[in-house]
């Protein structure tokens, strides 16, 4: 089954998007793409400069082959706009005329509105180089124009595209913040955990002598617990920094990760590392040979043969 019967009639899918003598066929797939991406299915073309179809701009889509499929070509723009209730020209420089001006998100929402209604609607742009003639833009209902530095207010057709494209997908939406995703959902830290992490972070402290001068002690824990309060930490963040604290209490500089196990540093488990001197010294000091007696370690001393 071709791909295009999958999209729903234009009619059903908002604005028709149209582009008045494009010169590029890259160009024109990027617009094709823009659309694809918020739910556009509508594009017309206006005397495209080097003719339809384009395979470059089938390439620039990016798989949006149902827009560039459904392309139609029209010899002048009236015909263009012959079957539309309503239509925003996009311009990025002050006209002459008693149009009124919309921002693109305002326009969004008049567009929707008008769909609702079940009015027709387009959005024109002109060409790469120069956008609109002021009669064309006369052939629009109103005017839309982007928030952008007016020392370089030039956009590419595509980029303009992109943004109303957008503002017609969000217009659309119950809540314009909701996305696609949303990041893990985490459950809080207890005051407990809290606590916790600030006790055994401040016996790891403690224990390298990071409170110095003794009398600034309880101040600069008041700070630490500070920032670690003001974070909002979740349950599995709290283990997270945990386990960074215990590697850095653990290892050390002169035992770096990767040597071996905490406990094979004597200087961090030091009545472990006595008792394992002791045993080897035992073993060592005491050997038992069948039924004979004990003898020191090294045997028979040379003076006694």
């Amino acid at each position: 089954m071709p791909a295009t019967e999958h999209i729903p009639q234009y009619s059903a899918v908002g604005p028709a998007i149209i582009l008045v003598e494009p010169q590029l066929g890259e160009n024109i797939g990027m617009v094709a793409r823009a659309m694809a991406n918020f739910g556009l299915v509508e594009l017309r073309l206006v005397n495209p400069r080097d003719g339809w179809p384009s395979e470059k701009a089938r390439a620039a889509a990016s798989r949006a082959d149902h827009v560039i499929d459904a392309v139609k070509v029209f010899d002048d723009l009236a015909s263009a706009l012959a079957d539309l209730n309503f239509v925003f020209a996009t311009t990025a420089r002050q006209r002459d005329g008693f149009k009124s001006v919309r921002g693109p998100v305002e326009a969004g929402r008049m567009l929707r509105a008008r769909h609702d209604m079940g009015q027709r609607t387009g959005i024109l742009f002109g060409r790469e180089r120069f956008g609109l003639y002021n009669d064309e833009v006369g052939l629009a209902d109103e005017i839309v124009t982007f928030p952008v530095d007016p020392d370089f207010s030039s956009l590419n057709i595509a980029q303009a595209a992109l943004l109303m494209s957008y503002e017609w997908m969000k217009s659309g939406l119950e809540d314009e913040t909701k996305t696609n995703f949303t990041g893990p959902e985490m459950k809080p830290a207890s005051k407990e955990e809290l606590h916790g992490l600030f006790a055994y972070l401040e016996g790891a402290l403690e224990a390298r002598g990071y409170f110095r001068p003794a009398p600034k002690k309880p101040k600069m824990v008041d700070n630490l617990r500070a920032v670690l309060t003001r974070a909002g930490f979740a349950e599995p963040e709290l283990k997270v920094l945990r386990g960074i604290i215990s590697s850095l209490d653990r290892f050390s500089p002169a035992m770096p990760r990767g040597d071996g196990s905490p406990g094979d540093d004597p200087r961090r488990l030091p009545a472990a590392a006595a008792r394992a001197r002791k045993a080897e010294a035992a073993s060592r000091t005491h050997k038992v040979t069948g039924d004979d007696e004990d003898m020191p370690l090294g045997g028979k001393g040379t003076d006694n043969d």
